[in-house]
């Protein structure tokens, strides 16, 4: 019986990281992911993806510090012995319109959700197997921008760059490198906005409904198997017809 493949999945302990972690796990993946500091949820996490009959591991890790991805990689290449999938998913906002915007939440920003995937990608990109995929989450609003994001987007932007360039330089690898970029997804972000304002995202959206991290994790588990091995340096836009 052939091996499992191994996925790791950065900030999985919920939303988007979790619906990722519990799909793959589905599509038959042992799975490793990073969590920042919510350790119940990290268990809850691996509890869901263990009933798919796969090893799943929480490992609390700051994408931010270039000597932890390190660490990350080169412990589950021992433990695992490979990895055939990286879905760089932590990130965070500081939102604020760009007069009231301070340094630290500009570079709070670019630490995790820039710095995070390169030192990421470089570690693993690194210990891949042939064959395998780079998958980063980028954002709407890296595709369009977004008013009181300018830090956000600019590090949303930043990894498509990021992806198309990697997808360059690994090809001859046969790993595919690719983006997703969400629009309005049900997440903890999410539910800080109030009603009114829910209405008038849904407005905006042709298919009039806020997206799920299922809908995600779905446009993931695409590009984590066989039938996208020929695809790569693209960003699939998944947000109900938003960008149109």
């Amino acid at each position: 019986m052939e091996d499992k493949k191994l996925a790791i999945v950065t900030g999985g302990s919920r939303g988007i990281g979790r619906a990722c972690c519990e799909r793959l796990a589905k599509d038959g993946f042992d799975i490793v992911f990073t969590y920042q500091s919510n350790e119940e949820a990290a268990k809850e996490t691996v509890k869901l993806c263990e009933k798919e009959g796969v090893k799943a591991e929480g490992i609390k890790r700051d994408v931010a510090n270039s000597d932890e991805c390190q660490k990350l990689v080169d412990e589950v290449v021992e433990n695992y012995g490979k990895i055939d999938v990286l879905v760089n998913n932590a990130g965070i906002t500081r939102d604020n319109l760009i007069f009231k915007m301070s340094d630290e939440d500009f570079a709070d920003v670019v630490d995790v959700n820039l710095k995070g995937p390169f030192y990421m990608m470089r570690a693993a990109s690194r210990k891949m197997n042939k064959g395998g995929s780079i998958i980063n989450i980028s954002s709407y609003a890296g595709v369009n921008g977004n008013i009181g994001q300018v830090n956000y987007s600019a590090t949303k932007a930043g990894i498509i760059g990021m992806t198309k360039s990697l997808a360059k330089e690994v090809a001859r690898k046969q790993i595919t490198v690719n983006a997703i970029a969400p629009g309005t997804i049900e997440t903890d972000m999410l539910n800080q906005v109030g009603e009114k304002q829910l209405d008038e995202f849904k407005k905006a959206i042709p298919m009039r409904r806020i997206g799920t991290p299922e809908d995600i994790a779905g446009a993931v588990s695409f590009l984590a198997s066989d039938d996208s091995n020929y695809i790569t340096g693209q960003v699939l836009c998944v947000n109900g017809g938003l960008a149109i």
